[in-house]
């Protein structure tokens, strides 16, 4: 017998349902046929013609993926995570109508997956693979590649984001060549610097006599992003003579030893970047990932070549620069009327100074980053602030500030990410933050700043009111206990993100804390969060692995614990909950948040997602339940 909301529900429209369900996503629209059979009916009969299919936060298997994905010639855009798919997936997930395709997470796909897309796909316009064939036994050849490239004659957007280097390099260059001339943007997540040469010298095999400027096999390119061994003056130059048309050069390498002068950036190379002044966008960052290595050979004569032609630069990020002084990147500042994000990161020599006569320029900063520049002081902040315009202030690992930068950045309204990582600023100094910034901030990151305590969490939050706050760091504050967190859930901002790994007083309280959180007065929201970081807090124990069960944390995607505690319930953990990723091994979980500064506070993330339950509702057992319970209770009159 149909319930009172099935049958008001049968008296509606099918086409208005229908329409209504259309403008969900996936998740939602899972959610919404789980309750009732109209709804259900209505869900399977649209999937069958929705033009967009994205499901990122989760990773399905084949057998909850395959009913998702019935034939649809109408799909024009697909998103997946294929973390637990291979090549069987390859036939539903692989159609002839898409426009788009994103493929995350595909280690466990062989290079069929390219040659397939080539075959089926000749009208996708937009290609993201990430990490294809990593897992031992999976292999891409340089067929499959160029049936990709051959096949996908529309394609205008390309990235790759594995090993390109597997690839024979005599060969890459003359597969490549058959690339769509409409290719515009194209991003390889590793290849070497020596096969970036080879791919993009002009005129590749041809016996015509040498031309300043001509054209390349990719003539069209106008953003281009790799990741390499070595950054070099042959790589860059190749790179600035064969693409003309470029407007945006991304290059990250990570060398594993000290380069040689011929395998390294100098004064010369940096010279030939941006020839004909067309770039907008510009970054080189040496990465020590590996190794404490820097860009040794360039110096301020460098940039001081190099700004002649940055007129139309808007973004400069440069990371790993160690003999770049004051005076090179003041050179940037003033010849750049258009910048509005700079990034510079291991700046070694970088003083106060820099941002002396800022005021005087221009130039109307709205991202910066700073991080590892250890020598900057207040009095560099107060400077920078002039810029009141500023949305993204990234001051990582600048040891020397304290409460005086606090009070210059109280005085931007318009903040949205603020990241103050290992700096000297106390309780009290946060304070400065609450009239104005605490109201518009949607990322706070305070890690590392010892001298903070549980009074930090009633200055920044006490009475304050709607947030906007959804991403907060609080790792590695030795002095931050279960009070501060029990202070934190009475707040009811309903976090997304929340990070407090390495705090060696938070326990087993802060996580019944959270789990009872309500995220507003009428009690009627639970706790929202999809990221929570607890590696290496000192007093968790196994009876916290309790609440991280359902239906604790219903949202939760994302989850950071100390695996030796009991590595048994870890697993259980896991096995419970498929959709949450469990790290137990100190891995750094979700986006950086400067990283994703450009559209990270405006993201229109969902109220609700009941995705997970609807896939795979686990039973709870009812003594446990029973004894959870009473402990919420409890918890719950702590937080209130």
């Amino acid at each position: 017998m149909a319930t009172p909301a099935e049958a008001r529900l049968d008296q509606l429209p099918y086409a208005l349902l229908a329409t209504i369900m259309t403008k969900l996503d996936i998740a939602s629209i899972c959610s919404l046929s789980s309750t009732c059979s109209t709804f259900r009916s209505c869900a399977k009969h649209i999937l069958s013609f929705l033009p967009n299919f994205h499901l990122i936060d989760i990773a399905p298997s084949g057998d909850l993926l395959t009913p998702l994905l019935p034939p649809n010639p109408y799909m024009k855009s697909l998103k997946v995570d294929c973390d637990r798919l291979d090549d069987s997936a390859i036939s539903y997930l692989v159609k002839p109508s898409l426009h788009e395709l994103s493929l995350f997470n595909c280690s466990d796909f062989s290079g069929k997956l390219l040659s397939e897309i080539g075959t089926q796909c000749k009208d996708l316009r937009s290609l993201y693979l990430g990490s294809v064939a990593e897992k031992r036994g999976r292999a891409i050849h340089i067929s499959d590649l160029e049936e990709l490239l051959t096949g996908c004659s529309q394609l205008e957007v390309l990235i790759l984001m594995f090993d390109v280097s597997l690839f024979l390099r005599q060969n890459l260059a003359r597969v490549w060549a058959s690339a769509s001339e409409k290719l515009t943007s194209l991003e390889i997540g590793y290849i070497s610097s020596v096969t970036v040469i080879e791919l993009f010298s002009s005129n590749s095999g041809s016996h015509q006599p040498p031309n300043p400027i001509q054209p390349s096999i990719l003539p069209g390119i106008l953003k281009l992003c790799l990741s390499v061994n070595y950054i070099t003056d042959a790589m860059v130059a190749t790179i600035s003579k064969g693409l003309i048309f470029l407007t945006h050069l991304d290059l990250r390498d990570a060398p594993f030893v000290e380069p040689r002068i011929t395998f390294d950036l100098t004064n010369t190379g940096l010279q030939q970047i941006n020839q004909l002044g067309r770039l907008k966008h510009l970054s080189l960052i040496r990465s020590q990932e590996f190794i404490i290595c820097y860009f040794r050979r360039v110096n301020d004569l460098g940039l001081l070549l190099m700004a002649d032609k940055c007129a139309n630069m808007e973004s400069i990020c440069l990371g790993g620069f160690c003999r770049v002084t004051d005076t090179g990147i003041k050179t940037i500042l003033h010849s750049c009327s258009r910048l509005y994000k700079l990034k510079v990161t291991h700046g070694t020599q970088l003083t106060d100074l820099v941002f002396h006569d800022i005021s005087a320029t221009s130039l109307t900063l709205t991202h910066v980053s700073l991080r590892w520049c250890k020598l900057l002081t207040n009095h560099a902040v107060h400077s920078l602030t002039s810029n009141r315009e500023l949305k993204v202030l990234d001051l990582r690992d600048c040891r020397s500030l304290g409460d005086e930068a606090l009070r210059a950045i109280g005085e931007l309204l318009g903040l949205k990410i603020l990241l103050i990582d290992g700096s000297d600023i106390t309780d009290a100094g946060l304070s400065y933050l609450r009239p104005t910034v605490i109201n518009s901030l949607y990322a706070l990151s305070l890690r590392g700043c010892k001298r903070l305590t549980d009074k930090c969490i009633t200055i920044l939050f006490d009475d304050c009111g709607k947030l906007e706050l959804r991403d907060l760091d609080l790792s590695n504050l030795p002095n931050l206990s279960d009070n501060g967190v029990l202070q934190l859930a009475r707040s009811r901002i309903p976090f997304l993100d929340l990070r407090m790994r390495q705090c060696p007083l938070i326990g087993d309280t802060s996580i019944m804390a959270l789990a009872s959180m309500m995220t507003d007065d009428a009690g009627w929201h639970e706790s929202g969060l999809r990221l929570l970081d607890l590696y290496n807090c000192g007093g968790i124990t196994p009876l916290a692995f309790r609440w991280l069960k359902k239906p604790y944390f219903p949202r939760l995607k994302w989850l950071g614990v100390t695996g030796s505690v009991n590595r048994d319930m870890v697993d259980a953990l896991a096995r419970s909950r498929p959709f949450l990723y469990v790290a137990c091994d100190g891995e750094e979980l979700g986006p950086d948040p400067c990283d994703m500064s450009d559209g990270l506070y405006t993201h229109d993330y969902d109220e609700v997602d009941e995705f997970e339950q609807w896939l795979l509702e686990a039973d709870v057992n009812e003594d446990d339940e029973e004894m959870e319970m009473d402990d919420a209770e409890n918890v719950e009159e702590l937080i209130m």
